[in-house]
């Protein structure tokens, strides 16, 4: 199961559109709400419905696990319920993915260490023992990051690839004139 964690202020391009190529792509994702009202309103206003709340998120269950960026990001980087999961995911070796300045989440607790990544432009001090790239998606290991909104059907795509195969993501990509 991929969860896409929410917290208000997300960008809602970098969370809606990678969720929207998964699920085209049969990937089963659910997108969560880290408060415990379940509406959580985008960086542009646009309010969206989580399929959960946070604490409805089985640990074991997580094949992936992604943050979006945009302000809301300083609020999953404030949850300790966020952290939790960071954690049993790189313990449990399941995907992490983040995009924007989510990125700097995973840098700040040193999991980029010694990896690729890349983040939105100004983030990357957060990126602590990173090698930082300029590409928009960049996949190391268990981690892929992207660079912003613009990168977000790229990351979605780079996701399916990686959950699914490379014909699935092109077929997809040419299905949606990408």
């Amino acid at each position: 199961m991929v969860y896409i964690l929410l917290a208000d202020g997300f960008e809602e391009i970098e969370a809606l559109t990678p969720a929207d190529i998964m699920r085209r792509a049969g990937i089963e994702v659910s997108t969560v709400s880290i408060k415990k009202d379940m509406v959580v309103t985008g960086a542009h206003g646009i309010p969206v419905t989580a399929d959960m709340s946070i604490h409805e998120v089985m640990p074991g269950n997580v094949t992936l696990l992604m943050l979006p960026g945009g302000a809301g990001h300083e609020l999953l980087d404030a949850s300790n319920e966020v952290h939790y999961l960071i954690n049993e995911a790189v313990t449990r070796a399941s995907y992490i993915a983040a995009i924007c300045a989510a990125p700097s989440i995973l840098g700040k607790k040193m999991i980029l260490e010694g990896k690729k990544a890349t983040c939105f432009p100004g983030f990357e001090k957060y990126l602590y023992g990173a090698e930082i790239k300029e590409d928009k998606v960049v996949v190391d290991g268990k981690i892929i990051t992207g660079k912003g909104a613009g990168a977000a059907a790229e990351f979605g795509f780079t996701i399916v690839e990686i959950l699914k195969d490379k014909k699935t993501a092109d077929t997809l990509r040419e299905q949606m004139q990408y």
